[in-house]
Order: C-alpha cells, then sequence, then structure tokens
C-alpha cells in the first residue's frame, strides 16, 4: 500500500516505529557524549582557559558531516529543510538574539547545556536533575506563562523580512541562479570544507576518541534529520487530507533538540493522563540520552552520586537553568537544537542564534575567571 493510502492502524504502528527509532538514536548519542566528553560549554572554555582547540574541533566536525550529509539528502530529494521547524516566513532577530545571549551565560552558570545535564544525569548527578527541573519549569513559563506575555508582546514582534528566504542555501540560488537544492549542497560546501580543513589540521586530532566524537554525532544528527523527515513522512493523513510528519510536536519535520521537550516532560507528567498529551519524537529524546550516558557511564565505572555541596553553588545553577530555560524557549533552541541541527540547515536564525549563545558564554567565563583571580 502506498504511504498516501495508509490507514489510521497504520499511522499508529507507524508513529510506534519513529518514537522507538528515535529513542535508539538518543541512546546511543548519550553514550557517545559521556564516553567522549563531547560538550559546547567545554569546548569553549578550553579554548578560552587552556587555548586548546581538540573540543571545538569535536564540534566543528560533527556540523561538517551534518551539514553536508543534510545537503546530500536534499539533492536526492529525500526531504527539505523548508519542511523544518527552521523555516519561517519571518526573522524574530531580537528572540534569537537576546534569548541565544542569556542561554549562553546560562549554560556556563548551569554547567553545560541541556543535552551535557542529561548526560551528568545518567552519571549520577542530582545536581543536573535540578537544573533540569528549573530550566523545564523556567522554559515552560516562558512558553505560555508570565514570561511568554512578555516574550510575545515585546520579543517576537521584532522581526525583519527574508525575502530570500529563512536558509543562506536560498539565497545563494536567488544570487547564482540554482535550484533550492543545489543552493543548500553549495553554501554547505563553502561552510562545512574550510571547517574539516581546520578540523584536521589540528594536530593529533585524528584519534578515535575525537572522531568518534566529531563523525558519530554529526550521523547521529543526519539519522535524526532521516527519522523526522523521511520515515515518518506522510504525504496525505487519512482524515485531514494534508502531509504530515508523524510523531513530531510541530508537525513538521524536528532534528535533535532539548531545551522544549525537557519542558513538554513536565507538562505531560502533570497532565498526560487527560487523554490529550502525547509522546512526541522529540520528547523521547531526553530519556534515551539520560539512557545512553548512565550505560556509558556504568560501563566506564563512572557513575557516582553527587550533589550540591555549597549554597552558593546551588544559587549558581538555579539561576542558570532559569536563563537557559528562558533563552532556550526565546531562541528557539539550545547548543544542539539551533547549534547543531539548526545549523546543519544553514539557516539565518540559527547563524544569529548560535552567535548570540557563544557571546553570552564567552562573557560568562570570562567573568568567572575574573572572580576566581580576585578571590584567589
Amino acid at each position: 500500500m502506498r504511504m498516501d493510502e495508509i490507514s489510521p492502524t497504520q499511522l499508529q504502528s507507524l508513529e510506534s516505529l519513529v518514537l522507538w527509532s528515535a529513542l535508539a538514536l538518543a541512546i546511543v548519542l548519550g553514550w557517545v557524549v559521556q564516553r567522549t566528553h563531547f560538550c559546547t560549554m567545554g569546548a569553549l572554555s578550553d579554548v578560552l582557559l587552556m587555548r586548546d582547540a581538540t573540543r571545538l574541533r569535536q564540534w566543528a566536525l560533527a556540523l561538517a558531516v551534518a551539514m553536508l550529509g543534510l545537503a546530500a539528502m536534499s539533492a536526492l530529494g529525500w526531504l527539505s529543510p523548508m519542511n523544518s521547524i527552521y523555516a519561517a516566513a519571518r526573522f524574530p532577530w531580537l528572540s534569537f538574539a537576546s534569548g541565544g545571549f542569556l542561554f549562553g551565560i546560562g549554560m556556563v552558570l548551569a554547567s553545560g547545556c541541556p543535552t551535557k545535564n542529561l548526560v551528568r544525569l545518567g552519571g549520577g548527578s542530582l545536581k543536573a536533575l535540578v537544573v533540569l527541573l528549573v530550566m523545564g519549569l523556567s522554559a515552560q513559563a516562558t512558553m505560555r506563562g508570565a514570561p511568554g506575555l512578555w516574550r510575545v508582546r515585546f520579543l517576537d514582534p521584532m522581526t525583519a523580512g527574508m525575502d530570500s528566504g529563512p536558509f543562506i542555501g536560498q539565497w545563494l540560488s536567488s544570487v547564482w541562479g540554482l535550484s533550492p537544492a543545489q543552493g543548500l549542497l553549495a553554501a554547505s560546501m563553502l561552510f562545512a570544507l574550510p571547517l574539516l580543513g581546520w578540523v584536521f589540521r589540528g594536530r593529533g586530532f585524528a584519534q578515535s576518541t575525537n572522531l568518534l566524537a566529531g563523525l558519530g554525532i554529526g550521523l547521529i544528527l543526519l539519522a535524526a534529520w532521516w527519522v523526522s523527515g523521511v520515515l515518518a513522512f506522510v504525504p496525505e493523513h487519512p482524515e485531514t487530507l494534508e502531509p504530515l510528519f508523524v510523531g513530531t510536536a510541530s508537525g513538521r519535520m524536528e532534528g535533535l533538540s532539548f531545551t522544549g521537550p525537557v519542558a513538554q516532560w513536565l507538562d505531560a507528567f502533570v497532565y498526560l493522563a487527560d487523554g490529550r498529551k502525547r509522546i512526541t519524537f522529540g520528547m523521547v529524546l531526553v530519556p534515551g540520552v539520560v539512557m545512553g550516558a548512565a550505560l556509558g557511564a556504568w560501563r566506564g565505572g563512572e557513575f557516582r552520586w553527587e550533589g550540591f555541596t555549597r549554597t552558593s553553588d546551588l544559587a549558581r545553577h538555579l539561576i542558570g537553568a532559569v536563563l537557559m530555560g528562558v533563552g532556550g524557549v526565546s531562541a528557539m533552541g539550545c547548543t544542539f537544537g539551533q547549534g547543531l541541527t539548526g545549523l546543519s540547515t544553514l539557516s539565518w536564525g540559527s547563524l544569529l542564534a548560535v552567535a548570540a549563545i557563544v557571546a553570552g558564554a564567552l562573557l560568562a567565563l570570562h567573568v568567572q575567571w575574573w572572580l576566581a583571580q580576585r578571590d584567589g
């Protein structure tokens, strides 16, 4: 039977397959991140404080693999970034800039981004559990509560038109007279090939741990795009007769992202029994990463319970969690959601959000270093 003739029963089976596939990918992701110590905040800290770019090269390799792979899938006609959540008609630049900046500060104060805290939770960190709970509440409030009203009234209206479209590839298409898929491929090569050159110029970088981090996470990003954009795609819903990406919260193609899904879990924990809530692609990523990290920590003999030892440490993590929740929702993603998944599409919004995240993180790291020098 063709996918445009899918029955409701087959639709339910397909949704289950999509969710189980996403869970499997998340377990692998959690294991890889735990074993390789892949971390965006850690990469920036290493460069700033130790002049070591190894983990930043891991990050750049993952991004380059995701860029080229997504462009190849688009060129083959398997999927289109225009079906993703990053294809927006308007460009809410103030939300991206301010949200990304707050998120960058928050991830430094909270000892890592949402992904890193999920991995730390899998390793036994109760500090990470507190961060995730507070971040989830903060994100929920920014989506639906009082901070959400402020965001909708003052941040989201500050938009700019995107005459050529939301993606750099579309701009290249208009300038060079290329098709959208060719434009994406050209843009990906312009960004990814220099990144790969810089990555492998690093002395001693081509080691198994670094390659596992960069290549492994890049391939997981691509697999997630394939699951949500190819496997989950139904040309015609049996009831609405509209195209649908099964299992996603937005009804569109989604990739790896964690701020929103953590908040959705808190919402589901309270309201799942009313029958109107459902488990989605993004939500299953959350327990999957924790499970994979727990497996990696257990196999590596690194699992241990960890809690707060000082009130000041607790306060710092709480402030960081709040900032990550507010910032992650305002910027429409975290270091994975905008940083790797979003940048793999080469969307203008992701470029701005990531630049703001980096700026906020570097400012917070500088302040932390200055305070340590003053008190030391």
